[in-house]
């Protein structure tokens, strides 16, 4: 096995890892379930999201397998499709923020009865009121 193939398979096994710490937090939030998994789990994206930052925003994963490949693909170093490679920071980024708005949503102490008997009221209005 080839260095290069030992960092993808490396690479994509974290990238599938970290898949399941989001998909578990949506899930959480969706069943409104926030527990401490939840938790530990925007720890674990928060950490990641910082060893990010201090290698200018690149894997140091991406930047091992550069020694090993001159490849202009987004996906040289990982088993995913290119697309998904080239636009995974934008679309887990994304998908982070508003699961953390739905953990916001869920756990801090906010009267929401105003608020829902308003759209309440808005979705008993007949198409014509609007």
């Amino acid at each position: 096995m080839t260095p290069l193939v030992r960092i993808k398979i490396i690479h994509t096994i974290i990238w599938l890892f970290f898949n399941l710490v989001l998909f578990y937090m949506a899930y959480a939030v969706i069943v409104n379930k926030i527990d401490r998994l939840v938790w530990i789990g925007i720890v674990l994206i928060i950490a990641e999201g910082i060893v990010l930052l201090c290698f200018k925003k690149m894997c140091p994963l991406t930047i091992l397998a550069r020694k090993y490949s001159n490849s202009a693909k987004d996906n040289f170093d990982i088993y995913l499709p290119n697309w998904l490679a080239k636009y995974n920071k934008l679309i887990y980024t994304s998908f982070f923020i508003l699961i953390v708005l739905g953990v916001l949503y869920r756990t801090l102490p906010i009267d929401r009865s105003p608020f829902t008997s308003h759209v309440s009221r808005l979705l008993r209005l007949p198409l014509s009121a609007l």
